[in-house]
């Protein structure tokens, strides 16, 4: 009886520092030196890749953001602010009833078929919706000239890029919006315009909230 009771008071001692040393390891240590490395390496990626301005966190260079006006009276969801460059829709839908706010926890397409009659009716508004809000006098924009990414969200619904294609097409209305030369906005898209990765993996990409943050300091 005495030497049963020794035995499991000396595994529960056992386990118990098994417990303790384990915790110590992988539950403090083994973090500190991760974040560490993380930190000295690549602090930039560590912390979410965090874009800046003078100083202030605008945002992440991962993750898309709407720019929107104030939510008007009676209208379902914000209008878009025509001065800014516009992200692809973060749910595939022309009304964004998905997730109209780039919401991690929301992320995700709607995996609707590409003959759902839907997504076709709400492909369709939002090519209209483009056309409308970027063709200036003297420059419509034909529906066929409206790409994919202006109509569609990506897989996961936050991607942060545009092609630049639909970066190019929304030139003169951004410029004319904010009283600037369409050459100096459309040159300015070029310079934010990253190519392929190691030239062939991937596609040529313009991340929207850089575009705008370089966009507002030529208005100030």
């Amino acid at each position: 009886m005495n030497g049963s009771a020794g035995g499991a008071a000396r595994l529960f001692a056992a386990s118990l520092r098994a417990l303790l040393v384990l915790t110590v390891l992988c539950g403090v240590l083994y973090p500190l030196a991760v974040t560490g490395v993380a930190q000295g390496l690549f602090p930039h990626r560590a912390n979410g890749s965090e874009i800046r301005e003078r100083g202030t966190v605008v945002g992440s260079s991962l993750i898309g953001q709407r720019y929107d006006l104030p939510q008007a009276k009676g209208r379902k969801t914000p209008a878009p602010d025509l001065r800014w460059f516009q992200p692809r829709p973060s749910d595939g839908l022309s009304d964004n009833t998905v997730n109209t706010r780039y919401r991690l926890l929301v992320s995700g397409a709607t995996n609707r078929a590409g003959d759902d009659k839907e997504l076709i009716r709400s492909v369709r508004e939002a090519r209209a919706a483009v056309v409308r809000d970027n063709s200036t006098p003297g420059h419509p924009v034909r529906p066929s000239a409206v790409p994919p990414d202006a109509v569609l969200s990506s897989g996961s619904g936050l991607d942060p890029d545009i092609s630049p294609a639909y970066a190019h097409l929304q030139v003169r209305r951004v410029a004319e919006r904010n009283h600037l030369p369409a050459e100096r906005v459309a040159r300015l898209v070029d310079e934010h315009t990253r190519q392929r990765v190691l030239g062939f993996m991937g596609e040529p990409r313009v991340n929207v909230l850089e575009l705008n943050v370089a966009l507002r300091e030529l208005t100030r």
